[in-house]
């Protein structure tokens, strides 16, 4: 366990009040201790170790984004170090985390009332209940703002839900999962809350999926299956309601890809240090040296990026553009740098027990989901041109 993050080489960390980062001292050896030793294993069997769950929010890494009567929210910065912390480590427990907290929390705390906030989000800060996040579809990625297959219509009391989603991480679990489907009344995207062991919802597993193994992505799919008319969140009446939750939760990826990176990279120059090659470490090899410096540039330009996307955030003055420009640029930065540390391994980059394969395998599914580059390109160039070049 180390007290300071070998990748913060312009120690950003440093920008936290003292209180914030002893408590992330915490985060990181509770982490480094516990959650370190089961990754690989979970990753291989693609199974979750449910037995963590509580560990989680007895560490303090859930709900810390919001306002809660018992604790206010922290600063932005300190939940994107959390999530730096948790993909550090493994990428997929940070998107464990990043769905429930973010996409699955968020669209109750952004779009729910507050009936329907204290309905459901102290169990899910306690992780009593674990969120889900359904918006992608079989046949709608990219486009699903205008593809959306899923279908709700309102029946007296209850909102009745046909139609399917797909990659629902935590889906086969979750006791709580978002779920947006066009209102067949008036063509708008509705928000609905289905919770576990509603009749006509059925998640089933994902399989042969060679990114973020450990997490549960699921095939939903919704037969006449009824909810509560008090279930469609008060706010969540359009598309343009989704896109509240998604701006908020894109520069959360970027932080998560910055500990993607950071991890691979860790891993890189310990490798160096300890592998010898005709007589002497790789580390003091020229072009070893220049392949850790390509990966510190990468690092250190993303985690300043996600620093400043924090800020932005805790002033309130983020914008659309800032969100996919920080998600399209660092998952991108990530990708190379995964890349540089498999090649720094040689042979020995493939083999799961030297971890750099599955940052490097999950870096992929970073860079895809939650808006793809050429996406989250296009949002920045509207921004910049004030021409949208969707269609």
């Amino acid at each position: 366990m180390i007290d300071g993050l070998l990748g913060d080489l312009y120690d950003y960390e440093s920008l936290l009040s003292g209180d914030e980062r002893k408590e992330l001292l915490g985060i990181r050896r509770f982490l480094d201790e516990e959650v370190r030793p089961r990754v690989n294993e979970s990753w291989e069997s693609a199974t979750f170790p449910m037995d963590l769950v509580p560990r989680f929010a007895e560490e303090g890494m859930v709900g810390r984004s919001y306002d809660l009567e018992h604790r206010p929210r922290a600063s932005r910065l300190f939940t994107g170090f959390i999530s730096l912390e948790a993909s550090r480590v493994d990428p997929s427990m940070a998107t464990f985390l990043g769905v429930h907290n973010g996409l699955s929390m968020g669209s109750i705390v952004l779009l729910g009332s507050d009936e329907q906030r204290a309905r459901w989000v102290p169990d899910m800060v306690a992780l009593q209940k674990i969120g889900a996040f359904a918006l992608t579809e079989p046949h709608g990625g990219s486009d699903v703002a205008q593809g959306l297959e899923t279908t709700c219509r309102r029946d007296g009391d209850e909102w009745v839900i046909d139609g399917a989603k797909r990659w629902i991480g935590n889906g086969t679990f979750a006791d709580v999962v978002i779920v947006f489907a066009r209102d067949v009344a008036d063509d708008q995207v509705k928000t609905l809350v289905v919770e576990k062991d509603t009749p006509g919802f059925t998640a089933t597993k994902m399989e042969g999926k060679y990114a973020l193994r450990t997490v549960q992505n699921a095939d939903i799919v919704f037969e006449d299956c009824r909810v509560p008319a008090e279930n469609k969140l008060a706010e969540g009446n359009s598309f343009r309601d989704v896109n509240r939750v998604l701006k908020l939760t894109r520069g959360g990826v970027a932080w998560n890809a910055v500990g993607c990176q950071m991890g691979a990279f860790e891993a890189a120059i310990a490798y160096a240090k300890e592998r010898v090659q005709f007589g002497r470490p790789i580390a003091g090899f020229q072009l070893i040296q220049d392949l850790l410096a390509r990966m510190a540039g990468n690092v250190t330009a993303s985690l300043g990026m996600a620093v400043r996307v924090s800020q932005l955030q805790e002033d309130g003055v983020f914008r659309d553009e800032q969100a996919a420009l920080a998600k399209a640029f660092v998952t991108g930065r990530a990708r190379e740098t995964v890349a540089l540390a498999r090649e720094l391994f040689g042979g020995n980059g493939i083999l799961l027990e030297n971890d750099v394969v599955r940052y490097f395998a999950d870096a992929e599914a970073l860079y895809s989901y939650e808006g793809t580059r050429e996406i989250n390109s296009l949002i920045v160039g509207r921004a910049l041109t004030g021409v949208s070049a969707f269609v």
